[in-house]
């Protein structure tokens, strides 16, 4: 269930990034509300990037045995 979880904060991180820039770019939001925004997107590209780091080690712990595939169990806050 936690995958699905992290799948699904991953995602919606992603579209609620993808709105957010969709605003900024549509020039409308005050000084005070774009700086706001921005700081919002900066803390979603870092979720959403943290996410993609923990995938890609999940993937290096799967392809880096002997050539064979085989699940380790991963423990997201080791890998910090």
């Amino acid at each position: 269930m936690a995958r699905k979880k992290a799948a699904i904060d991953f995602e919606q991180s992603l579209a609620d990034l993808q709105a957010l820039v969709e605003r900024l770019e549509n020039g409308e939001l005050s000084l005070e509300d774009s700086l706001t925004a921005f700081e919002q997107g900066i803390r979603l590209t870092r979720d959403c990037q943290g996410a993609l780091t923990q995938a890609e080690q999940k993937v290096q712990l799967l392809l880096e045995r002997d050539g064979e595939l085989a699940a380790e169990p991963f423990d997201a806050e080791q890998a910090e």
